[in-house]
């Protein structure tokens, strides 16, 4: 959530095993994710969705030239982390758009991660079958 010389905004999102680094400048309301359009990288519409959200939320769509570097996860984690990624930096141009931004929950980090195997278990919580004889 720094402010880069050249009027450049960041912001870090992330969800699940994904993290996203999201970079805002003034512009037409581009959204480039890994070098290609945000239509282009999600399969699905409420991927695309999800990443739009914060702007259509604060009517800022077409304000924004996003650029965006992301990795691991999968393609929700990885929309997930981006519109977490892309509200941080909305807020890091104003703060008087936390209240906004705070009760559309685009703020709130989902900490849900996948839990661990444990040894002697089949997975994080399934057993192996008992046997008695």
């Amino acid at each position: 959530m720094s402010v880069n010389s050249a009027n450049n905004f960041h912001g870090v999102g992330r969800r699940k095993r994904a993290v996203a680094r999201v970079w805002l400048r003034g512009g037409s309301g581009k959204i480039i994710i890994n070098g290609r359009a945000h239509s282009d990288f999600f399969p699905t519409k409420t991927s695309i969705e999800a990443v739009e959200r914060p702007l259509k939320t604060l009517d800022k769509s077409s304000m924004f030239d996003i650029k965006v570097n992301v990795n691991g996860g999968g393609w929700v984690g990885q929309a997930g982390a981006i519109s977490v990624g892309i509200a941080r930096a909305v807020l890091s141009t104003d703060e008087g758009l936390r209240p906004v931004l705070r009760e559309n929950g685009l703020l709130t980090v989902d900490s849900r991660k996948k839990e661990r195997k444990k040894y002697g278990q089949r997975g994080a919580r399934a057993k192996f079958q008992f046997v008695k004889r």
